[in-house]
């Protein structure tokens, strides 16, 4: 099959998947800002409604003291670049006013207040329905609209303690530990996507909109997989193994000449070939390691062999030659190390976006993990200003931009 690559291509590029679709994005900080920046780069028209004078909390939030006074923090600047941003008070007359305006151009209402804030406000789903009978309105919110956990509030570091997905991150001697990512956050947000995206394809179908209950509890626990499925299947608890893979062995990290490798040696043919090129034919012999469980029962053992053998070499030498040889191996990094991989360049993956309040000044956010077409997903603009689109937006006679 022929792969499309935007830079052999002389054909006009094809509108974006999301082209035309417009979302009103009522969210702050991390889970629902990276659901609407996923669905910005497959095209569709982002408008932030901000509290005014105040905005995005992410707006406060990052490394750098001087961007967040600025009101244009790093966790800011990340997730909203290609957005329109307005500031609209939902307390206030006048502000509800305004906001069922754009409620009435709207295609779908992205939200995260906490379960029946919007009620509160005038806005339950049978409200919106009346407003815009269309609407995909998604409510994404820490343990779901529904249920006795369901008023708690809940951070990301929350629903991971919650999920079991602490409990087995680590190792037996330092578990629980959290992901050193907002990984609960940015699955929701990613569910959260896909759902909008089903629920405008069904609007295409049958003319209806749809209310979307996004919990970041149920979401997380989805993505934990095996570490879930084997208990509720078989019974069996997981436990922390730090770098181990539970399912295989030799799978995890070792050690070469100069520092960690990661190996996942998970099938027999794979494993035969890392002790060839290892120089250590015998332990296929060995009756210890014979077979798929046999290896797993003596993890231990086995895991002292290989890093005897990949002493010879260093991490990049061996990443090299195994994965030329069928073996998945590569090297750990820092993130500074992985932002500059040759292999994210080659697919275009990051994005260069001017600093909203320094003319010529640039900062580098990421895309997409996709490429539609053989092009990638990029932001068609900075990220915004608080309120800076107000007179664009809330005119009483704006219509759908352009």
């Amino acid at each position: 099959m022929s792969i499309p690559d935007s830079a052999a291509s002389d054909r006009a590029p094809a509108p974006a998947p999301l082209a035309g679709v417009r979302i009103l994005d009522l969210t702050n900080v991390l889970a629902g800002p990276f659901c609407s920046y996923q669905l910005m780069l497959l095209g569709a028209e982002v408008t932030k409604v901000e509290v005014p004078g105040r905005g995005d909390l992410a707006r406060q939030l990052g490394p750098d003291p001087d961007l967040n006074g600025r009101r244009i923090g790093a966790s800011f600047l990340a997730q909203n670049s290609g957005k329109r941003s307005v500031e609209v008070d939902l307390k206030a007359p006048e502000g509800r006013d305004t906001f069922e305006r754009l409620l009435a151009d709207a295609d779908v209402l992205l939200e995260n207040f906490r379960p029946g804030v919007m009620a509160r406000l005038g806005y339950s789903w049978e409200r919106l329905q009346e407003l815009q009978p269309t609407l995909v309105c998604c409510a994404i919110s820490g343990f779901g609209q529904t249920g006795p956990m369901s008023q708690r509030p809940a951070y990301d570091q929350i629903v991971q303690g919650l999920s079991g997905m602490m409990s087995i991150t680590g190792t037996e001697d330092t578990a629980p530990q959290r992901v050193g990512f907002p990984i609960c956050d940015t699955v929701g947000g990613l569910v959260a996507a896909m759902s909008i995206n089903a629920a405008l394809v069904s609007r295409a179908r049958t003319g209806r909109g749809s209310y979307l209950d996004v919990s970041m509890l149920e979401a997380s626990m989805s993505a934990m997989g095996w570490a879930a499925s084997n208990y509720l299947i078989s019974g069996i608890e997981p436990r922390p193994m730090g770098d181990q893979n539970a399912t295989a062995a030799p799978s995890g990290t070792f050690q070469a000449a100069d520092g960690p490798l990661n190996i996942a040696a998970n099938r027999q043919e794979q494993f035969e070939t890392l002790c060839r090129l290892i120089g250590r034919d015998d332990l296929v012999r060995d009756e210890r390691f014979a077979l798929r469980e046999d290896r797993k029962t003596h993890r231990e053992a086995l895991n002292h062999e290989i890093n005897a053998g990949l002493a010879s070499a260093t991490a990049e030498w061996w990443e090299e030659t195994l994965s030329a040889h069928g073996v998945p191996a590569a090297r750990i990094l820092t993130v500074a190390q992985a932002v500059g991989l040759e292999q994210l360049e080659h697919r275009d993956f990051f994005a260069e976006v001017e600093v909203p309040d320094r003319e010529g000044e640039h900062v580098r956010v990421m895309g997409s993990g996709v490429r539609v077409d053989g092009r990638s997903l990029k932001p068609p603009f900075r990220p915004p200003l608080l309120g800076e689109h107000n007179d664009e937006r809330l005119a009483p006679a704006a219509g759908r931009l352009s």
